[in-house]
């Protein structure tokens, strides 16, 4: 980092107390923050640090920062707040701030006087009305300009960025692409207007999803394993492992088509490279879901499943689409359509899930479109014999929230609208389920 930044900032001081030696050795300076939670114990205990490394150190610490988002976590009181900000800044001789999103700054106005800048976190992706990649970069000038302006004290830019992996937040998509584009464009900005500014952030950090999701692991200009993202400079590509995943869809296709094998008739021969195509592109895409979610054994196990039922539905349309081929293949065919009806079903529950957490709670969780889509497909092609009251019911249940979900996300948000015509085309699939018969 010190090839390429001039100063770090820290969001707490314990067990980091080797880093102010680490930076003088490597010509940087530090913004040490200290960690105010909801533990008075051990926010006494981070501001006490602060304090004393802040006065060991005046050569590399620039400035102290004390709490990072309590406010808006609801860790602490404004007034407790107050308190610690007065009690650090009568005992360190370096400039004292407190950091937090700007609207939490303009609801708590009163911390204002007591800081000697305010470090604002302006970060269109994650506002409650989030920006798109095109309108991010005037917002953040939007509210930088209004901060300088109406409240008398500089303005430091505590964090901005944008991420590279998860959820769409209404039209505001996390790609690498967009990530590119924001910092690229909001360091130019930046420079042209004498702001001061962190960039969040420095590496991807993968603990983080468990707490954010997807998106929370993804922010850095760096990837978990050090290796430059082209942020700032270079070609940068969304899918940067394509080789890798390619090799995974194209093995899935060649295999697929091997087990159907050669086509015995006109439709089989239109059918069968058909399904087997969208069973590749669509397994591929959930196993690399797959590796971005999953944070916990428990999602590994979930995520894996629904890879498994995919792959027992590709397999039994594969082998229905080309039904004259006879041999083994028909005898695995009958096999499989026996099992139906418990596949239908554990499917249909499983989007039901899905629908419920979608609905319930959405903000940190991906749509999990590639995953139903071949069900969706293949069942309306060949529908299939389901008709338990569990399938009947999920289907019911997921076409009422199909509305829901459009209206949280707004119809700027495409992985939403997906998701909505994957539910939908699933919907019709197990309703026709009911009545199907082998």
């Amino acid at each position: 980092l010190a090839t390429r930044f001039a100063c770090l900032r820290t969001y707490a001081v314990k067990d980091m107390e080797f880093l102010p030696q680490l930076a003088r050795d490597h010509g940087i300076t530090l913004m040490i923050g200290a960690w105010v939670g909801d533990k008075m114990k051990d926010t006494r205990k981070e501001i006490d640090l602060l304090i004393k490394t802040a006065n060991a150190n005046p050569d590399v610490v620039t400035s102290v920062i004390v709490g990072n988002e309590a406010l808006l976590r609801r860790d602490i009181k404004a007034p407790e707040l107050l308190k610690l900000i007065q009690e650090v800044k009568s005992q360190v001789k370096q400039p004292v701030t407190y950091a937090d999103v700007w609207e939490f700054w303009e609801r708590y106005p009163e911390i204002i006087p007591a800081v000697d800048f305010i470090t604002v976190h302006l970060l269109p992706y994650w506002e409650d009305d989030p920006s798109s990649i095109d309108t991010a970069l005037a917002q953040v000038k939007r509210v930088h300009d209004r901060f300088e302006h109406e409240y008398g004290k500089p303005v430091f830019i505590g964090e901005t960025g944008w991420p590279s992996e998860g959820r769409q937040r209404e039209d505001a998509l996390p790609s690498r692409l967009n990530e590119a584009r924001f910092m690229r464009g909001f360091i130019e900005m930046a420079e042209e207007n004498g702001w001061k500014y962190n960039l969040i952030e420095a590496f991807d950090q993968p603990w983080k999803r468990i707490s954010e999701g997807t998106v929370g692991g993804f922010w850095g200009l760096f990837d978990a394993d050090r290796q430059d993202k082209n942020i700032l400079a270079g070609p940068v590509s969304n899918l940067p492992e394509w080789p890798r995943w390619l090799a995974v869809s194209l093995t899935l296709l060649v295999a697929g088509l091997l087990i159907a094998g050669m086509p015995a008739t006109a439709q089989a021969a239109v059918a069968t490279p058909l399904i087997a195509g969208i069973a590749a592109a669509a397994i591929g895409l959930w196993l690399q879901q797959t590796v971005l979610d999953s944070r916990h054994l428990g999602e590994w196990l979930w995520n894996g499943g629904l890879v498994l039922l995919n792959l027992l539905v590709a397999l039994h349309a594969l082998l229905h689409s080309n039904p004259q081929a006879g041999g083994w293949r028909a005898v695995q065919a009958a096999r499989l359509q026996q099992q139906m009806h418990w596949l239908v079903p554990a499917v249909a529950l499983a989007a039901m899930y899905m629908t419920i957490a979608l609905t319930c709670d959405s903000r940190y969780r991906s749509f999990p479109s590639s995953a139903f889509i071949l069900p969706a497909l293949a069942w309306l092609y060949w529908p299939v014999r389901g008709a338990r009251v569990e399938t009947t019911l999920a289907a019911l249940f997921i076409a009422g929230c199909i509305p829901v979900s459009l209206l949280l996300e707004t119809l700027l948000n495409g992985q939403s609208i997906l998701w909505a015509i994957t539910s939908t085309l699933l919907v019709i699939a197990l309703w026709r389920s009911r009545e199907a018969r082998a």
